[in-house]
């Protein structure tokens, strides 16, 4: 069964609540809602989360990019055989507190790229963009002098000792697409950008804790057949981003999740046909009327309309 779930925040406010009105009771750890960024947790600081939300009747489905992981293990620099054993010991902590799934990303350097953050939308909302030509300018990035190969060695060095310890720790491992999916972004190398990118992975180490985060948005803008792709990778979708785009990984602007190309019923059905029975959020939606945008995204309302649409995709599937 799809588990629909929310980016909430780590203490108790009214999206707690609005969250379990909508018969949301699963959450998404994610840095955007954590004031301080953290992303190396003791045992006891991930305990403390976990009882917050526990007494509040919400389970942790995933922790999503607060988890210890850096360019220093990205980029294969000195220290990250220490990173990785406190990547291994997070997942023992995660596996020890039933939080079944890590969603991280291997983009190394530059992150998560908009180009703008207030382009018009439905009804005068405010959605998200990226455009290739407008990240040309700016500063070398340091990143920019590793290659491919490089960032392609580095993470088969990290997934040959982690995910033996996922299987351990019963915790499943969802990689994230580059977002944009280029093969570069302002002169940094992107090596998880395509179907074929994300068999390379999961073939490095055969394991259904060594899985996908099937980002909606980021393959639409790599221009496959999602319900297609859904069915290629299978029980190795670990955790989804239900979300839409027009245009591809040169230029794309965020739709609404009703509003885009992709048919998102033919979607929602294609994890029904693999039995997809892990947590799946909103992502990227609309700022509404209200709301201060300060935030590109992540806010409230539209993540209120998104489940509700969900939910309607939902009960006109066949399980």
């Amino acid at each position: 069964m799809v588990e629909l779930s929310l980016v909430l925040p780590p203490e108790p406010d009214n999206r707690w609540q609005l969250a379990k009105q909508m018969g949301v009771t699963s959450a998404v750890v994610h840095p955007l809602e954590i004031g301080d960024g953290t992303q190396f947790w003791t045992y006891d600081e991930l305990l403390g989360l976990h009882q917050w939300f526990t007494d509040a009747g919400i389970d942790i489905a995933v922790m999503e990019g607060s988890v210890p992981l850096t360019d220093k293990t990205r980029l294969g620099l000195d220290g990250r055989d220490e990173e990785i054993e406190s990547f291994q010991q997070f997942l023992r902590d995660c596996g020890e507190l039933d939080i079944p799934v890590v969603c991280y990303d291997w983009m190394a350097g530059i992150r998560w790229a908009r180009t703008k953050a207030h382009v018009d939308s439905r009804g005068g909302s405010y959605a998200t963009a990226f455009d290739n030509e407008q990240m040309g300018g700016g500063p070398t990035h340091p990143a920019t002098s590793v290659s491919a190969d490089e960032l392609w060695e580095n993470l088969e060095y990290f997934l040959e000792r982690v995910v033996p310890v996922a299987e351990e720790a019963g915790v499943k491992l969802g990689l994230h697409p580059d977002d944009p999916p280029r093969a570069d972004v302002r002169g940094v190398p992107r090596i998880i950008n395509s179907v074929e990118a994300y068999d390379r992975v999961l073939d490095i180490y055969d394991s259904v804790h060594n899985g996908v985060t099937f980002c909606q948005g980021n393959f639409a803008a790599m221009g496959v057949d999602i319900p297609e792709t859904i069915h290629h990778f299978g029980d190795r979708i670990n955790f989804v981003h239900f979300r839409d785009v027009d245009g591809d990984a040169d230029a794309f602007v965020e739709t609404w999740h009703d509003d885009g190309p992709t048919d998102m019923l033919a979607a929602m059905q294609a994890y029904r046909d693999i039995g997809f029975d892990g947590p799946m959020r909103p992502d990227h939606v609309p700022t509404m009327a209200g709301e201060s945008n300060d935030n590109p995204g992540y806010h409230t309302k539209g993540r209120l309309f998104a489940i509700g649409y969900m939910k309607g995709l939902l009960e006109q599937t066949d399980e």
